[in-house]
């Protein structure tokens, strides 16, 4: 398809996704799944007419009862007749490479829901919480005028923190069993919250997780006009709780002085930074043989050859030749050691 695409030709998929059709949906999040350039040209046709849904991140570690929360979030959302799409991010099945769909059958009373769409998608050894996709995914849904987008992570550790960049709300879903181990995960995941949530809050320990969590909260500067995370407890299995978590995510999209832009444009900066890595060991597979990379690292584990000038000498054949750094000097960015 190419340049064409991102001209003024028709695209019928382009067109039905901007008409809402599940079918075009689903379509047009397998072609972006599919790390293919048309997929990269149905971006380009579907951008303009993004930025008006509003993406709620929910993270957490295994077992954290996310989907049941997400579930929950679903009804609440739709009986405020708002449209739903979820992407949740599963295991990839160590078969088919595809996504281990727990998250599907835990959502299935919404299926014949035509206000909701959701749709599993597997990491494929993703990192960060995310699977590759999951932006272009959630701009599919976007253009498709869908009001709330979910994303849910697959279980997290400490540092798999893409969903910050992702959504414009993050809700990091606790557990009362994780209550000793607040002030180990702090410096992770639990710097990335906009709201906590400690869910099921049924089981012996939730009083005093919700505790560990403000105890580490009030650690924290935080100036008068920003927002303060609240620490919530829910029980997703019986549906308790989650009105004051959706009250809690309108309050924060609606805080006085809140700029959305800002951390938008934060999210664009992110993605362009993410594309352009990709699209440069694109280049670089395209230009530099395998067998060529592998000679240099014979060369630098010889000792014949650093590393840095291995990377300016595979730059130089992907991009054409850099200006040389003279010998001796450090790499930009770096120091010597």
């Amino acid at each position: 398809m190419g340049e064409r695409e991102r001209g003024s030709t028709p695209d019928p998929l382009a067109d039905a996704v901007l008409r809402g059709e599940p079918r075009a949906i689903a379509r047009a999040i397998s072609l972006v799944e599919g790390d293919r350039p048309e997929g990269g040209a149905l971006i380009a046709r579907l951008h303009a007419r993004t930025g008006r849904a509003f993406l709620v991140g929910v993270t957490g570690p295994p077992g954290a009862g996310k989907s049941t929360l997400v579930d929950r979030l679903i009804g609440i959302l739709r009986r405020e007749a708002l449209t739903v799409g979820v992407i949740a991010v599963d295991p990839t099945s160590p078969f088919t490479g595809g996504a281990i769909l727990g998250d599907r059958v835990r959502m299935g009373r919404h299926a014949g829901d035509p206000g909701v769409f959701v749709r599993s998608m597997a990491t494929r050894g993703h990192l960060g919480g995310l699977a590759r996709a999951t932006a272009d995914a959630a701009a599919v849904l976007d253009a498709a005028g869908t009001d709330t987008v979910l994303i849910e992570t697959v279980g997290v550790g400490q540092d798999e923190v893409d969903i910050v960049g992702t959504a414009d709300v993050t809700i990091v879903v606790l557990v009362p069993e994780a209550g000793d181990d607040v002030q180990a995960i702090k410096a992770g995941i639990m710097e990335i919250a906009d709201i906590f949530v400690v869910n099921k809050a049924d089981r012996e320990g939730a009083d005093r997780m919700a505790q560990a969590v403000s105890a580490a909260l009030s650690l924290q500067t935080f100036a008068t006009d920003q927002w303060c995370p609240p620490v919530l407890q829910t029980s997703a299995t019986a549906g308790e709780g989650i009105e004051e978590l959706w009250g809690a995510i309108r309050r924060f999209r609606e805080r006085p002085g809140h700029d959305r832009a800002v951390r938008t444009r934060a999210r664009h900066a992110a993605r362009l930074r993410q594309l352009l890595v990709q699209q440069l060991l694109r280049r670089v597979a395209r230009a530099v043989p395998d067998g060529d990379v592998e000679a240099l690292v014979d060369r630098m584990a010889a000792r014949e050859l650093d590393p840095y000038t291995a990377v300016e000498e595979i730059v130089a054949r992907t991009c054409g030749a850099p200006g040389r750094r003279r010998a001796g000097a450090a790499p930009d960015g770096g120091g010597t050691s």
